[in-house]
């Protein structure tokens, strides 16, 4: 009955959509107030509409409802109860009605946080946030149903992947689609701004709190995804970009792109077209994500499904919106004409080029992508793009971006004098060089990767640091710290963050140690400073899973470290193995260790890793989150301040 209710809870909410869809729309066109005003109470009713239809289909899954197709299919009875809730969105039909339910729940807060928006603007945004929920209501309803019942109930279910019975996998999805979905409300605030022909910095106040949220959110979403792939997959990597890896990390980068890009226009009404064009590739690199996952084009362990049906449907969304988007942008270009010059020096032109080298980053991660998909169709040729190439043609414009950030975050507005902020550098800069230099002369035949790496780590680190000192004035007055906005420590912290990352990639990447060898129990070997002995292998039984658990002994100049416990999981329902690295978490390194099959002389195939600076990359990471709240915190960019009155006043008198 329940699951009966949550299918009729998630038709209706097709319906409100499509009222919402149409009626503040044509009442914004007519300037018709009571029209207008439906969109608010509409995007509320969509969300709660759709909560209980995503809570009816945890429920389900929850009492272990094996009546119901998608339970019996990605749940078992003897999983852990952690896995049966994300066993709902650990599917692709499930994972679709979580991604309403964040496309409605960004609807419902715009409708409940917008009073201080022109109402016509209010309306529209609503309207096109609610075209984007009816065409993936349809989208489920017709081919993803998730409440399909099974003639006869099953005594038990499949079980879910194994491979993502894993507390990251279980977070992971979620903070990526609030990213993903995110996006959305920017989107529907450009394509609104377009309709209205108002592009302007007050618009850019409101954009930039909704594009800093997804940002934050997909930072920590494609955070959780690599480190579980780095200790759940086994193979020692934290990226391999992957499809699916890349689906997310180009929406990522034109998040990254937009946000910076409004900052320009809120400050000095310039670049209006560039924003505006951001927020529609952002937002349409995530439908390409969806459709990359979705399609069966392209294949990867993160993908959800291969039906070509569900491809299509998804592909005519995509162009649909997109495609329309790119369309009105065309037509209504006059509407963005730029009000504030800037010179040639200026943190204008540093956040342009910042802008820049974001957004052709992106387009080269997506040509690396589909270019396999390209060369099948119109070339007859299979061809497979890997790391080589990414590492090539990306780095060079990462590289650049490190360089420059530092100089481009200190310039001053409208005209800056580039001889001032690069003394005031100079410090981080030597100490950068020196850094360098000191990893050059102790590694040796190593690549100049790692040196390079320290290098623009430091630059990043200092050159934040430097930039909140400046603020202190000629006389160091220190309390003046205290007293900046958030969003000024917000964007050292990010800046930092993101030094922090680099210095972890190039570490790892350029130092790292592998051995993989057949080892007897008890007979020990050495692996750069360290010591290994293999003293036990045991088979365990879990909740819903049997194993075989290795037990290391690590020792570093004679002294025992730690031991460790690598396994290699059976799970009986899926008749799947997984691989389960047991690693020991230093600051300055990790020891990875994997236990591999037994062989016929009675050793064990073992694979070690000492990967320097590893945790350091998700450190960065979660530092570039902190920053991001903290600049969200900023109330300047909570509400569009001093803009409610005038707004209001403006939006009574068009009426």
């Amino acid at each position: 009955m329940i699951t009966e209710l949550g299918h009729v809870a998630l038709i209706l909410a097709f319906l409100v959509a499509i009222i919402q869809m149409i009626v503040p729309m044509i009442g914004a066109y007519k300037r018709w107030p009571g029209w207008m005003a439906v969109a608010e109470p509409a995007a509320t009713a969509q969300f709660l509409l759709v909560a209980a239809s995503f809570a009816a289909l945890t429920y389900a899954f929850v009492v272990s409802d094996f009546s119901l197709r998608l339970v019996f299919l990605n749940s078992h009875s003897a999983k852990p109860m952690i896995y049966k809730i994300s066993g709902v969105w650990g599917n692709h039909e499930g994972s679709m009605l979580l991604w309403v339910l964040i496309l409605a729940l960004f609807g419902a807060m715009a409708a409940w946080f917008g009073g201080n928006l022109p109402p016509t603007l209010r309306a529209r945004v609503l309207a096109v946030q609610a075209a984007v929920a009816v065409s993936f209501f349809a989208f489920i309803l017709f081919t993803s149903n998730p409440f399909l019942r099974l003639g006869v109930p099953p005594f038990d279910g499949q079980g879910l992947n194994p491979l993502l019975q894993d507390p990251g996998l279980a977070f992971h999805p979620p903070f990526l689609y609030l990213g993903y979905v995110g996006l959305s409300i920017c989107f529907s605030f450009a394509v609104a701004a377009l309709i209205e022909g108002r592009v302007d910095a007050a618009w850019a106040r409101w954009v930039r709190p909704w594009t800093l949220a997804a940002w934050v959110f997909l930072t920590i979403g494609i955070a959780l995804g690599s480190w579980w792939a780095y200790y759940e997959l086994g193979w020692g990597g934290f990226w391999f970009w992957d499809p699916v890896e890349n689906a997310s990390f180009m929406p990522w980068l034109f998040s990254a792109a937009l946000l910076h890009s409004a900052i320009v226009v809120e400050k000095r009404e310039a670049l209006k077209s560039w924003t505006v064009l951001l927020a529609i590739l952002a937002f349409g690199f995530s439908l390409i994500g969806t459709f990359i996952v979705r399609s069966g084009l392209l294949t990867s362990v993160h993908a959800f499904a291969n039906d070509p049906e569900r491809g299509v449907f998804i592909l005519m969304i995509l162009l649909f919106f997109t495609g329309g988007a790119l369309t009105l942008y065309a037509a209504r270009a006059q509407v963005m004409e730029a009000k504030g010059v800037f010179g040639l020096v200026s943190r204008e032109s540093g956040l342009v080029i910042n802008n820049i080298l974001l957004a052709v980053s992106s387009f080269v991660v997506f040509i690396g992508t589909i270019w396999p998909l390209v060369a099948e169709m119109f070339l007859d040729r299979k061809l497979s793009v890997g790391p080589p190439f990414f590492n090539l043609a990306f780095t060079p414009f990462m590289v650049a971006l490190a360089l420059i950030l530092p100089i481009g975050a200190m310039l001053s507005w409208k005209r800056a004098k580039v001889g001032r902020v690069l003394r005031q550098l100079a410090p981080a800069f030597a100490l950068a060089l020196a850094l360098m230099g000191l990893v050059w002369t102790m590694q040796t035949g190593k690549s100049i990767m790692g040196p390079i790496g320290v290098f623009l780590g430091t630059w990043l680190v200092a050159g934040a640091v430097v930039d909140l000192l400046s603020r202190t004035g000629k006389t160091r007055d220190f309390s003046r710290l205290f007293r900046l906005p958030r969003s000024e420590w917000g964007k050292a912290v990010a800046h930092g963050g993101l030094g922090i990352t680099m210095l972890g990639i190039a570490g790892l990447m350029a130092w790292e140690q592998e051995d993989i060898r057949v080892v007897q129990l008890n007979e020990p070997w050495d692996v750069g400073r360290y010591e290994f002995t293999l003293q036990d292998v045991q088979r365990v039984r879990g909740p819903n899973f049997t194993s075989v658990q290795g037990q290391v002994a690590v020792r570093e100049n004679g002294k025992a470290v730690t031991v460790l416990y690598p396994e290699k999981r059976n799970y009986p329902v899926s008749k799947m193995p997984t691989t389960e690295a047991a690693i020991d978490y230093r600051f300055l390194r990790d020891v990875y260790v994997v236990i591999g099959d037994p062989q016929a002389d009675g050793g064990w195939v073992v694979r070690i890793y000492i990967k320097p600076l590893a945790n350091w990359i998700w450190a960065g990471c979660i530092l570039m989150a902190i920053g991001g709240i903290l600049s969200l915190s900023d109330r300047r960019y909570r509400v569009a301040a001093g803009a409610k009155k005038s707004t209001r006043m403006q939006g009574v008198a068009a009426e």
